[in-house]
């Protein structure tokens, strides 16, 4: 970015809030303040962020308190404690489990990426094959699944086994980028770095030397830091999560003739004998 002056989609992202003076609360103007924060080496707008500030307006919290919380979960190492009624309550463990297999990757990172990747849904087909709650390749799953949920078969469509995978495989990402730091070969957070890596890979991020500067894996990076806040329980209400499986489908019961037979119409009174 030149030192000449804001980027020119710093002036845009001004532009475009100016346009919000309709929403005017504390939560808002505090949002056109934060707006030009850039998160070291990104070089990007904090779009989703800014999102979530203007989200805090009502209720008794101080809006500028809950602002300022959000700012620091996203700018942190997403080691903050996962708020159990942000995820499907059948996922919890699972997602715990992952996010505790590395000292890299927290529970919440873990959660913030299953939303990011599938919206906690389970059965998803991505469109370049990826499968399952976690969106991993063919490929990485067969190398990190296995039969997590002990249903007898590793699948990457069972929420056990795909979690268990995509930590992991994230924690064998974060093996491999803490090394690129340590040789001086990347700059950058490992935790970025590893959720780079993970949108594209660890060669990508190695030529780079650092987060590759392409709009897609930015995006994602900010993306998933954006949900810190969310998976945390700061300023967010409970969400209503669909089953993360298919309803059992009950078994029809055959009909048995009613024992009474219906009554006999009542003639009427103008009725020929």
């Amino acid at each position: 970015m030149s030192s000449g002056g804001p980027s020119s989609s710093a002036k845009a992202a001004m532009g475009a809030m100016g346009g919000l003076g309709c929403l005017a609360s504390p939560a808002v103007l505090l949002g056109t303040v934060v707006v030009v924060i850039i998160l070291g080496g990104l070089g990007v707008l904090l779009y989703p962020l800014i999102v979530l500030i203007q989200l805090f307006g009502g209720g008794g919290t101080e809006p500028a308190v809950e602002a300022k919380k959000v700012v620091e979960v996203f700018q942190g190492d997403g080691k903050g404690e996962l708020d159990p009624a942000q995820v499907p309550a059948d996922l919890l463990e699972s997602i715990k489990a992952a996010g505790a297999l590395c000292e890299a990757i927290g529970p919440v990172v873990v959660a913030a990426q299953l939303d990011r990747e599938s919206g906690f849904d389970p059965n998803k087909v991505g469109p370049e094959g990826e499968e399952g709650i976690s969106q991993l390749s063919p490929a990485v799953f067969t190398q990190y699944g296995e039969d997590d949920d002990d249903n007898g078969k590793v699948s990457a469509f069972d929420a056990a086994d795909s979690i268990m995978a995509q930590g992991r495989h994230l924690c064998a990402l974060a093996g491999e980028v803490q090394g690129l730091v340590d040789s001086g070969q990347a700059i950058g957070s490992v935790l970025d770095l590893t959720l780079a890596a993970y949108n594209t890979d660890v060669e990508a991020v190695r030529q780079a030397g650092g987060i590759p500067a392409v709009n897609r894996t930015t995006g994602y990076v900010v993306s998933i830091r954006a949900m810190f806040a969310k998976y945390e329980g700061i300023g967010a209400p409970p969400p209503s999560f669909a089953p993360t499986s298919p309803p059992r489908t009950p078994t029809p019961t055959p009909s048995s003739p009613d024992p009474t037979p219906p009554p006999d119409p009542t003639p009427s009174p103008n009725a020929s004998p």
